[in-house]
């Protein structure tokens, strides 16, 4: 045994042997930085009403929007993306389009309140209108279904609202065929073409979005959104054409959602695209799981969630969209 060392040139071991040498290796970090948390807004005062399926997350008055976001800025946080309950809805997303709409005026909260902290904004329908779609419906093939083309109308009218209010940065969800393009032609034709866009590029119509539903009190009251969501199925080409589409219509950050399940599309994404900015969505379900799981005891959450970011960055994602940003703040300051 005393010539171990003889055949042995080369020990992993030596750089894990204490925590001061880990981190001076490590190699993928998750920041607080690289982080933007989702805030879903609702009508009220001093409502911070916590969601059953997702303990932790709430939806907030603008007056708590107040406190929450110089709490948010304080950490150091990269950023927030705001999601808009309106009081009531209509079969076309009437309030999304309202300068006096709950996004207009959680966007103009935010930026008095905190002018320099990077406030994004969903930009979808689902939340707004009152059948639980992304946008206008009329009969397709005798079944009624998103039109695409009035709804990038509505896109344009949205996001005018938005950049109107202050906002930073819109986040098309919706995966309407040219909605990056039409969002794009609104800014430059209105002096907004500053303003960067998000794509939701590569979204697919997910089982783990269920939580959310009950955080944007968003669920379809009909069917389902796989007639405009990508199939999970799906080759995997297909999400360098989403990709490839949003970027030539003028998309600035692309964004794969969901993350866990998706991390091959996200490392497939980052390769063929290495100079654009990659943003990746850890969604409600995955949250949702890790809570439950911790809640019974089965798993250390906070080594969870860090090794799950962590994945997220090693997969290639810059940016991560998550509801644990002001924990993964507080576990690191």
């Amino acid at each position: 045994m005393e010539d171990y060392d003889s055949y042995m040139p080369v020990r992993p071991r030596r750089l894990r042997q204490n925590p001061a040498i880990r981190n001076l290796v490590t190699e993928y970090r998750v920041t607080p930085q690289r982080l933007i948390l989702p805030l879903f807004v609702c009508e009220g005062s001093q409502v911070r009403r916590e969601i059953p399926s997702m303990p932790g997350v709430f939806q907030m008055s603008l007056d708590v929007l107040a406190e929450e976001v110089r709490e948010i800025e304080g950490l150091g946080i990269g950023g927030i993306l705001l999601f808009g309950i309106p009081e009531k809805k209509d079969e076309i997303g009437s309030d999304a389009l309202s300068p006096e709409g709950i996004i207009a005026r959680a966007v103009r909260t935010v930026k008095k309140t905190t002018p320099n902290l990077l406030c994004v904004t969903d930009v979808c329908f689902c939340e707004y209108t009152s059948h639980g779609h992304c946008g206008a419906l009329r009969k397709i093939g005798g079944r009624m279904d998103v039109d695409n083309d009035a709804t990038l109308e509505l896109l344009q009218k949205q996001v005018l609202v938005q950049a109107d209010a202050g906002v930073d940065m819109v986040a098309p969800s919706g995966m309407m065929d040219g909605m990056v393009g039409a969002i794009r032609e609104a800014f430059d034709d209105n002096g907004y073409e500053h303003l960067p866009i998000m794509s939701y590029a590569v979204k697919y119509a997910s089982a783990f979005y269920g939580p959310f539903r009950d955080a944007a009190d968003s669920a379809p009251q009909f069917g389902d959104r796989r007639s405009y969501q990508m199939s999970p199925a799906a080759v995997a080409e297909s999400a360098l054409r989403e990709v490839e589409l949003d970027l030539g219509e003028g998309a600035d950050i692309i964004m794969v959602k969901p993350a866990l399940a998706y991390l091959d599309i996200v490392r497939l994404v980052h390769d063929s695209y290495p100079d654009i900015p990659l943003a990746t969505y850890n969604v409600s379900g995955e949250y949702s799981m890790v809570k439950a799981a911790a809640a019974a005891g089965w798993i250390d959450e906070k080594r969870v969630v860090l090794e799950s970011l962590t994945a997220m960055v090693r997969a290639g994602a810059g940016i991560i969209i998550t509801y644990w940003a002001k924990d993964v703040a507080y576990s690191i300051s």
